[in-house]
């Protein structure tokens, strides 16, 4: 089992920054993708960013150029560094690691697609 507990998640203006993390195991960075997931309301569930053990990672277009995801592999945690933060961008984040054949195919998965793990997410909210 693979135990995820996002954090990170706030209130911030159009135009900020925020950065999620989201602590796993050496076995799921080993063994998993991990990426991030976002659901706004009223809306299905979609790929934002996503890092294989491979290091090859895969990002959704609206965020290209302004989230970056990464691990650090001595605290054994995954993040998603958000800046030029967007009205859009308002969700909940969940971080989710499945044994997915690589970082574009996690990314696009179906909405309904059931990842191995997931976190019970954190809710990021940005106002004017």
């Amino acid at each position: 089992h693979v135990e995820l507990v996002e954090s990170g998640g706030g209130s911030v203006q159009a135009g900020g920054s925020l950065r999620l993390s989201c602590p796993a195991s050496a076995f799921a960075f080993s063994n998993y993708c991990m990426g991030w997931f976002r659901q706004a309301p009223g809306k299905e569930r979609e790929g934002v960013s996503v890092l294989c053990s491979s290091g090859d990672t895969a990002y959704a277009d609206s965020v290209k150029g302004r989230f970056t995801i990464s691990k650090d592999n001595a605290e054994n945690k995954l993040y998603l560094q958000m800046n030029s933060l967007k009205l859009e961008d308002t969700a909940t984040y969940y971080c989710a690691a499945d044994p997915a054949p690589s970082p574009g195919w996690m990314i696009a998965v179906p909405a309904n697609y059931d990842m191995q793990f997931w976190g019970k997410g954190t809710l990021v909210t940005i106002s004017l």
